[in-house]
């Protein structure tokens, strides 16, 4: 990149906000008061994000005599909740591909159980009058590179064989250009009904305030310190209290799990993001994007990026960093050398908006595993509940999640607990320094591939064959 380029495009973050669009809101709700004292309940969740919100609200939903309590460390939606893309998939696998690789036999299912979890995200909002800015606009996998091209056009006929291709359509250039006007473009495979935009802060501020609207007792700025089991239930310990249940759902995620056996089956990768001012008139016209799809491009190392409600682009993606150690650090939250290489990779797509300054500049830390997608599991006897490393795409995903650990405990057999999916765990991460090196090895192989027309090298292919590797 050549200095003046770099000038040119970095000039563009000098007014940039350290810290989420969606989380710099005035109307953010207040911090409901942390816990003093000793408390009582059926059911604890622990987390305040998406998991442990949708929780909440569905044990309530199934049986509203039942006392829940959740506790947040900090505030409501302040991490993953609220740092991300706002892309919620109806996809319970990571894509279509990654489920179609490793549950072959199950993957009609797991595409039924999404599309009907999706549909329940969609009834919940308006059910409870979240205003979220929901919109049902559907997502374009989009090809910059020939290879790419002949690759999504495989991938669909590969869907159309299998009967997998159902809402989809193939978009050539003059298509996919004629959806969203980037040079880069060079065709496109749009899902119309398989994912949503949202506003994703005020979806779990909205889910806040439809637990406590059943009843839902939550303690926000209560990190749960210890996990023991007490007598037929379990003791959980927090800086200024203690709370007994009967049962416990984990929906921790991306920070150490109160299942210590738990923990080395994830490890935290880090996502950066910028959001633009919000575009004239002229300018959005310039690009088009009149149908607001999501849009994510083809590369091993990917950027995503979505119009907001009020027509600024979030752009996301390509770097995913991982910290040795796998340690969860706010020092990790910020990395000025992926905002710079974000910016101009935005403006070699989207020539035509050179002038646009960038708002906001944000990074945090979501969970992943070895199979890029949710695993789940019990312990202390059934007593309790986790599910983790979704990835990514938990937006969505989560509230299946939350559906999966109500079962677990209930003791009950369901179409979901049948699942092979959750039935069996993905591989566990090394210890350190494997766990570094193989990662730092794998991105290496993925960015070789990208330069490469795709080309996987040995590395990459063993990997494959493993079930294993780190996605970008």
């Amino acid at each position: 990149m050549a200095p003046s380029a770099m000038t040119r495009w970095t000039a563009a973050l000098s007014d940039a906000q350290p810290v989420s669009f969606w989380l710099d809101d005035p109307g953010r709700p207040r911090a409901e008061p942390a816990l003093t004292g000793t408390e009582q309940c059926d059911l604890l969740v622990v987390g305040g994000g998406y998991s442990g919100l949708w929780t909440a609200l569905i044990a309530k939903e199934r049986d509203p005599a039942r006392e829940v309590v959740l506790v947040e460390g900090q505030e409501v939606g302040w991490a993953a909740s609220g740092r991300n893309g706002g892309f919620c998939a109806a996809s319970l696998t990571h894509g279509l591909d990654n489920g179609l690789s490793r549950w072959p036999d199950e993957i009609g299912t797991l595409e039924k159980l999404g599309a009907r979890n999706l549909d329940a995200i969609e009834d919940a909002v308006a059910r409870y009058s979240i205003d979220c800015d929901f919109e049902r606009t559907g997502e374009i996998d989009v090809a910059t590179e020939p290879y790419q091209a002949e690759e999504l056009r495989a991938w669909h006929g590969e869907m159309r064989r299998r009967g997998l291709a159902s809402g989809t359509e193939l978009l050539d250039t003059d298509a996919v250009r004629a959806e969203v006007d980037s040079p880069a473009f060079l065709a496109g495979l749009w899902d119309r009904d398989g994912v949503a935009m949202l506003h994703p802060a005020k979806l779990a501020w909205g889910l806040k305030r439809a637990c406590l609207s059943l009843g839902v007792r939550v303690y926000e700025h209560t990190p749960a310190l210890s996990l023991t089991q007490r007598g037929a239930g379990m003791g959980v310990r927090t800086p200024y209290g203690r709370i007994f249940a009967r049962q416990v759902a984990l929906g921790t995620n991306v920070f150490p799990s109160l299942v210590k056996r738990v923990r080395p089956y994830t490890v935290p990768v880090y996502d950066y993001a910028l959001m633009t001012e919000p575009l004239t008139a002229d300018q959005l016209a310039s690009i088009g994007w009149r149908n607001r799809q999501g849009l994510g491009d083809s590369a091993n190392q990917f950027h995503y990026f979505r119009l907001s409600a009020d027509n600024r682009i979030l752009w996301g993606g390509y770097d995913a960093i991982y910290p040795f150690g796998g340690q969860v650090r706010a020092e990790h939250d910020h990395r000025p050398e992926t905002y710079a290489k974000l910016a101009g990779h935005f403006f070699r797509y989207f020539p035509q908006l050179e002038g646009v300054r960038f708002s906001h500049a944000w990074g945090g830390a979501i969970d992943t595993c070895t199979r890029f997608s949710a695993f789940f599991g019990t312990a202390h006897g059934g007593r309790v509940a986790y599910a983790a490393g979704y990835t990514g795409l938990g937006v969505g995903a989560t509230r299946f999640g939350a559906d999966v650990m109500l079962d677990l405990l209930s003791g009950e057999r369901t179409e979901r607990t049948d699942l092979e999916m959750v039935r069996k765990k993905p591989l566990p991460f090394p210890p350190e320094p494997f766990a570094w090196t193989g990662i730092s090895l794998t991105k290496w192989s993925l960015a070789r591939a990208d330069e490469q027309d795709g080309r996987r090298n040995l590395w990459l292919r063993t990997m494959d064959r493993l079930g294993l590797g780190f996605d970008s």
